[in-house]
């Protein structure tokens, strides 16, 4: 009977346990995401600051330069806002990894004290976790729509 009562701890526990591992493979792809982005908004401040500086000694902007000059303001109010998506996005993952950790100490607690309020814990912490990066999700999934429409406007601006 013993035995059972740890099969059944094992298998409670292999729930988080599986999704803190998908939280950690969320995280490492939005966070190579997150670098990027934040390079491309440097390079791009980069650029806007020798236009400026070109400016304010005096030269003129050709078409060409006043049309890259613009395009590259839209493009950093753009970025930055992939910014804040890929932000919200982290934030609920590692909300998310943080309540499956807190479900695997509550299941653990549960084979120790044996009592239906630590069921109820596990399970609503778990759920919220679920929720959580499902929030995430929705994040992750606005900044690729959002990443595809900064890049449609860069094309065009080159046409």
């Amino acid at each position: 009977m013993q035995t059972e009562v740890y099969f059944k701890a094992i298998q409670l526990m292999l729930a988080p346990a599986v999704m803190i591992s998908a939280c950690g493979l969320l995280l490492l792809g939005i966070s190579n995401k997150y670098s990027s982005i934040n390079n491309r908004i440097r390079l791009l401040t980069e650029e806007r600051r020798r236009v400026h500086n070109k400016i304010k000694d005096g030269a003129e902007l050709d078409y060409l330069e006043t049309t890259r000059h613009q395009s590259i303001a839209k493009q950093l109010n753009d970025i930055l806002y992939r910014a804040k998506l890929v932000r919200n996005a982290v934030s609920f993952y590692v909300t998310g990894l943080f309540l499956f950790i807190i479900t695997s100490l509550v299941i653990g607690l549960d084979m120790v004290l044996s009592t239906k309020i630590t069921d109820y814990v596990a399970v609503s912490v778990f759920i919220t976790g679920m929720i959580s990066v499902g929030i995430g999700l929705i994040f992750s999934l606005k900044e690729t729509l959002k990443g595809y429409k900064i890049i449609e406007v860069e094309v065009k601006a080159e046409e």
